[in-house]
């Protein structure tokens, strides 16, 4: 096996002074809730069936295969994407456990890939549905991107650059010999598909979701030692983004989230292979923008899977899609590259918290189902993928997270040894014959204890990191039972030098305290924390609905019942620390008499156990005298938004990602955007999507518009019949709300669409409503 793939470097480019990580294979997990995780995993992966994964490669090569295509994202636009994260999945498990079945499995998903991308002849592989056309289509030139679609298809280059990945994971993490020259070539034909290309082109290109390209380019320049794609890995970073980073501007509101990290990744992959400082700056103020402003305490960011106002975090309480799995799944690896440039502690802080918080709790521990989003709505609850029906982003995500937990544990340079994360672990240090063990019980325990097997002394440096969330001072070490003097740099680190041996131990008390932390915006909720651990409360298992999800294509949100935001508990503002209860290390009281008019006490633990239950992870605290204006404002807000759900039959939220997608949209001459996080959709030509009208209750259309003071007129067609040709005009409103009645209009599905009037531009449309009645 390969050590980690950052310790290759591009020929005549040293990196030795960059921090290295070790391989998964170097790195074993010992008995803790992270080697529970990875054995779940497994058996969801061995679970899944490698033929179907493969269909869409095999049909796309035009090679007859028994086996369909999986449902759901998988055969309605972005079929093939999850089989990439699988093969990197599969790569990862391969290191981490030595798994032979995973062994078998890799092997075999290669060969048949490689038929696949032999039968080109080309280099090309990918299961993007009638890919071809596609990439032909953009070789002449002729390229049409919005945010979500290229030449008429959902993402395409994002879905190929799974494949790169996962063929790149497989060489490097996997040790497949024969994954480099498939990625080689595949790299071989995109660079030949756009030699062409104008700066501009690339950039109207990039327009389009295209996951981490760059980075990949990066690695393969690495790689291969050629600096041709190094240049295509800098003509494939998006300008628009990276410019305003650059000079260190936020102009991150409205954004799709996890579209903006992965290029954030490559722009730093770039700056590690070419030394390029600017664009290192321009990553590591991405990252304090989104760690320091929009993250919340479990680590996770964004609502609706786009960055929310830093002044206004009431939607990440308020909506049922908070925190989505992937763009933490990419944070911890913008963390893992900025913290190999500049071995700062905050990154691994953050790091942690990720962790345990966030990714630890996205897996159901029986089942192995993943989460999509993790409601921050208080009294809310999750929703798990199935190994045969979801196939989201955050199934391939997800697939990996579980599977490289010894990822960030140590790191090294030279012969300095970095201990970052305190979680059960064995390291085998081959390079330097260097064998360390971490016992530890953490964080049911305030402990760790370092030890070492290997023969003999060995001289070398060790750096522990001082977390954050331990009081200056209080950290102890102690060398076989004698207390150390230790000193803490400015990065967050102590150094321990010595000759160590297996009579040697190192004993390390990292004693916890329990705090709050404030929503960033400065609202008045908070989180629980004891150390770097988020605590929170089971609130009941009522009205689970889709618990675990079926194939819809929006599945993966939970469509329970929303509990009224009026009905969280209340805290005083005088709120006291909470009591541990005796004999239980990790559950924790919030009193009743912290409470307004609560009679009995809230039992607290860690969020990443709580599973099947709703929770409640953020709490009001209010002064006495605001009580009552506070819960005026909460029901008012909040039940119109309730009354407005119950009402709904079906919606588009107009402009964003996922909605449109499952909504069917078509268009021409169509432009999105956003203001003040509101997106909308205008055209000169037309778009249109299909609403479901279940049982036919649907008896009105309710159309919400961004006030842009034009009367310009336009048509609003329902199944093909003419509704109305409406114009707007003589309203100072910011949201202009028209319903329309849909009497005559029958039938289970609804065809909506919006056409332009002699190709002028339509209204800026915000938000379709399918309602049982008017408001």
């Amino acid at each position: 096996m390969f050590t980690f793939w950052f310790s290759l470097t591009l020929k005549g480019s040293a990196q030795n002074d960059y921090v290295q990580f070790f391989g998964l294979d170097q790195v074993k997990l010992l008995e803790s809730p992270f080697l529970y995780a990875q054995e779940v995993d497994k058996r969801y992966i061995l679970d899944m069936n490698v033929d179907r994964l493969l269909a869409p490669y095999m049909k796309e090569a035009g090679i007859p295969w028994a086996a369909d295509n999986y449902g759901n994202w998988e055969n309605t636009g972005l079929d093939g994407h999850i089989g990439g994260h699988y093969l990197s999945a599969l790569s990862m498990m391969l290191a981490s456990t030595g798994d032979p079945e995973i062994d078998q499995r890799l092997d075999y998903m290669l060969e048949q890939l490689k038929l696949a991308q032999d039968a080109d002849g080309k280099g090309y592989l990918s299961g993007v549905p009638n890919g071809r056309q596609i990439w032909e289509e953009l070789r002449s030139g002729n390229i049409r991107a919005g945010s979500f679609s290229l030449n008429d298809r959902w993402v395409p280059l994002y879905n190929i650059h799974k494949i790169y990945a996962g063929l790149r994971d497989a060489y490097w993490i996997g040790g497949k010999e024969i994954a480099k020259p498939m990625l080689i070539a595949l790299s071989d034909w995109f660079y030949e598909l756009t030699k062409n290309f104008s700066e501009e082109q690339f950039q109207e290109m990039l327009i389009s979701e295209h996951g981490g390209l760059n980075e990949v380019f990066a690695d393969v320049a690495v790689i291969t030692g050629e600096a041709k794609y190094l240049e295509l890995a800098r003509k494939m970073s998006h300008q628009q983004v990276l410019n305003p980073l650059k000079n260190s501007e936020d102009r991150l509101t409205g954004m799709h989230a996890n579209t903006q990290i992965p290029k954030v990744i490559g722009f730093q992959r770039i700056a590690q292979v070419a030394k390029d400082e600017k664009l290192h700056d321009a990553s590591d103020y991405f990252w304090q923008n989104v760690v320091y402003q929009r993250s919340i305490s479990i680590g996770g960011n964004s609502v609706r899977e786009h960055f929310h106002p830093t002044a206004d975090f009431s939607s990440m309480l308020s909506s049922e899609q908070g925190p989505e799995t992937c763009n933490t799944y990419n944070m911890l690896r913008l963390s893992e590259m900025l913290f190999q440039t500049a071995p700062d502690s905050k990154y691994i802080d953050y790091y942690e918290r990720a962790v345990f918080n966030h990714i630890l709790s996205t897996q159901h521990p029986e089942k192995g189902g993943f989460v999509y989003f993790t409601p921050m709505r208080p009294q809310h609850y999750r929703v798990y993928s199935q190994p045969h029906e979801n196939f989201w982003c955050c199934v391939g995500s997800g697939l990996e997270n579980h599977a490289k937990y010894g990822q960030a544990i140590y790191a090294y340079r030279e012969d300095i040894l970095f201990v970052n994360l305190f979680i059960a672990s064995e390291l085998d240090w081959k390079e330097q014959g260097i064998k360390v063990i971490q016992t530890t019980n953490f964080p049911e325990e305030e402990n760790t204890t370092i030890g070492f097997t290997h023969r003999g002394r060995k001289e070398f440096k060790i750096k522990v990191r001082y977390p954050s969330w331990v009081k200056q001072g209080h950290l102890k070490v102690a060398i076989n039972g004698k207390q150390q003097e230790i000193t803490v740099d400015k990065y967050g680190y102590f150094l321990l030098a010595g000759k160590w041996s297996s009579k040697d131990q190192i004993q390390i008390a990292l004693p916890m305290e329990t705090k709050t932390e404030q929503m960033p915006d400065g609202s008045p909720w908070y989180s629980f924390t004891h150390g770097p651990i988020v605590l929170a409360a089971k609130t009941g298992d009522g009205d689970l609905k889709g618990l675990f999800a079926d194939d819809s294509r929006m599945g993966h949100v939970a469509s329970g019942k929303m509990i009224p935001l009026e009905l969280s508990p209340v805290l005083k503002q005088d709120i006291q620390p909470m009591p541990k209860q005796k004999g239980d290390e990790f559950k924790f009281l919030l009193a009743a008499n912290q409470f307004y008019q609560l009679e009995e006490d809230i039992e607290l633990v860690p969020f990443y156990s709580i599973h099947d239950s709703r929770y409640q992870v953020y709490w009001p605290v209010v002064a006495d005298v605001e009580l009552e204006a506070f819960k005026k404002e909460l029901n008012t807000k909040d039940e119109w938004m309730r009354r407005l759900e119950e009402m709904t039959v079906d919606q588009v939220a107009v402009g964003e990602q996922q909605p449109e997608t499952e909504h069917g949209f078509k268009g021409s001459n169509t432009q999105i955007g956003q203001e003040n996080g509101r997106f909308w959709r205008t055209t000169s030509e037309y778009f249109q999507y299909t609403l479901k009208n279940k049982e036919q209750e649907g008896k009105v259309l309710r159309f919400t518009y961004l006030n842009t003071h034009s009367s310009q007129p336009f048509h609003i067609y329902i199944n093909g019949q003419l509704l109305k040709t409406e114009s707007l005009a003589g309203s100072s409103d910011q949201l202009i709300v028209i319903e329309y009645d849909l009497s005559g209009y029958n039938g289970e599905t609804l065809d909506v669409k919006i056409e332009s009037v002699e190709s002028k531009s339509t209204p800026k449309l915000n938000h379709i409503r399918l309602m049982k009645r008017n408001m």
